[in-house]
């Protein structure tokens, strides 16, 4: 199922990539007590930041770099498949 979403503005849609579980010494932690995942991949942008003069600044990542989130911000969203998180790079 293909997700088709397209972020406005400065926005940029970012897939998050679970961590691969390790298990030391035979202790399994539980999903509860896991942290949220703070690396993504880049899904989408949007069509960038205008600054004071009224030009376009472009984005700095593109579709497919693999970036950090931070753990509380931007916007989750989820769909049936996947975990996405929106976000504001450019300040």
């Amino acid at each position: 199922m293909a997700l088709n979403v397209k972020p406005l503005g400065d926005r940029v849609l970012v897939e998050l990539v679970e961590e691969k579980e390790t298990k030391k010494g035979g202790i399994i932690i539980p999903d509860s007590a896991k942290e949220k995942p703070t690396e993504g991949v880049v899904r989408a942008l949007g069509t960038g930041k205008t600054n004071d003069d009224g030009k376009k600044q472009n984005f700095e990542v593109k579709v497919g770099d693999r970036v950090l989130v931070s753990k509380y911000g931007g916007t989750r969203s989820r769909s049936t498949a996947r975990s996405t998180r929106s976000s504001v790079p450019m300040t």
